[in-house]
């Protein structure tokens, strides 16, 4: 059994620890609810099935008893992941109803769907599909065990609409608090799983809102310079992939996408012209020898080639270039980033690819016309 607060790490084992998932942390208090509810008694600790099967125990943080309805909360516990959501409290109202069948709602902090594209119809509570089925699965077993069939049940987050404002919610046009998420109901310390499905969801909400030009970047700063760059395009086309640009290509195209603009600054770019899509240094590498053989393409001499082979970083190659006015280096390698991204993906999608510098200034880009296909 896993347990809320996990143990220290055996001899020799990893040294981070996993967590809970919002959903799971709702899924343990909405049960502990039910209990709590239907024998009249307060709940300390409760055991649920995670929806990948395993069974985990959870500490009930606050348990509050009226005539017809039960409140639990679990204090979410995220392990070593970075999450802003750890150490937020999950709470869970329980009422009994005539009605059969479990019947859920937001309350407090948690967001609702105000757009398309994220699997839930608007004016929904956002608990996704998988914990919705697992708090509903829990709250079914108490039913049963008591002899009965109906109940209505609340999810909130006390502090979730100050937390919302820390994560991609309003941009993705979650209103008013936290989604309640989770897949398998466990949170892998530095895990990109939860990354990427905000980069899959933004692009789904754009193109939902029937928005067919995204703009993909590579972080916050190098939005804010798109954004200034592409003025006329609204908030939602623009879409955080960070280092998985090869992801929300792919994803892009499978939805329907019809033009993608990605903005980088030189380091990124380069990985990407050198064939890496998932950009992160763990994962890829500036491969100095592409930027050399992009130099000499370019025209330069035997001299600034070689610099440029023996570059520390994509940034000084950018800068050797521009000390000997070779023109044709930022150009060529927005190009060769593009082809890149095209065959590495497999992307039949308008792909435009624009250089900018730290200043945000747009130094390069392929094709040259915003309009070219």
């Amino acid at each position: 059994m896993i347990h809320s607060r996990s143990e220290p790490p055996a001899a020799g084992a990893p040294t981070l620890r996993t967590g809970f998932t919002t959903g799971a942390c709702a899924a343990a208090a909405a049960r502990a609810a039910a209990r709590a509810l239907l024998t009249g008694a307060p709940v300390a600790a409760i055991a649920i099935v995670l929806p990948n099967g395993r069974e985990a125990r959870f500490e009930i943080s606050r348990c509050e008893l009226e005539v017809q309805r039960a409140r639990c909360g679990v204090v979410k516990d995220a392990g070593d992941d970075p999450d802003v959501t750890h150490g937020a409290e999950i709470v869970a109202e329980v009422s009994l109803s005539r009605r059969p069948g479990v019947v859920l709602r937001g309350g407090e902090g948690v967001a609702t769907v105000t757009r398309p594209g994220l699997g839930l119809e608007p004016g929904q509570p956002a608990i996704n599909p998988v914990p919705r089925r697992n708090i509903t699965d829990m709250v079914g077993l108490e039913l049963e065990a008591a002899g009965r069939s109906g109940a209505t049940v609340t999810i909130s987050v006390p502090d979730g609409e100050r937390l919302a404002a820390l994560t991609l919610n309003p941009r993705l046009g979650l209103v008013g608090g936290l989604s309640i998420l989770g897949t398998t109901g466990i949170v892998r310390p530095f895990s990109t799983a939860a990354w990427q499905a905000s980069v899959t969801q933004a692009i789904d909400v754009a193109l939902a809102a029937g928005q067919p030009h995204l703009v993909l970047t590579t972080g916050g700063r190098t939005e804010r310079f798109a954004m200034a760059l592409l003025p006329d395009l609204p908030e939602q086309a623009f879409v955080q992939a960070g280092d998985d640009m090869g992801l929300a290509l792919r994803h892009a195209t499978r939805r329907g996408a019809v033009r993608a603009t990605v903005v980088a600054m030189v380091g990124k770019l380069a990985k990407m012209a050198a064939g890496a899509t998932q950009t992160h240094v763990s994962r890829s590498r500036v491969d100095a020898a592409v930027l050399a053989h992009l130099a000499a393409a370019a025209g330069a001499g035997s001299e600034l080639v070689a610099g440029i082979a023996q570059a520390n970083t994509a940034r000084h190659a950018l800068e050797l270039a521009d000390a000997a006015r070779l023109d044709g280096f930022a150009p060529a390698l927005c190009r060769r980033a593009a082809e890149a991204l095209a065959r590495e993906t497999g992307a039949p999608l308008r792909l435009r690819t624009v250089l900018v510098d730290f200043e945000g200034t747009e130094r390069a880009a392929f094709p040259r016309s915003r309009e070219a296909p």
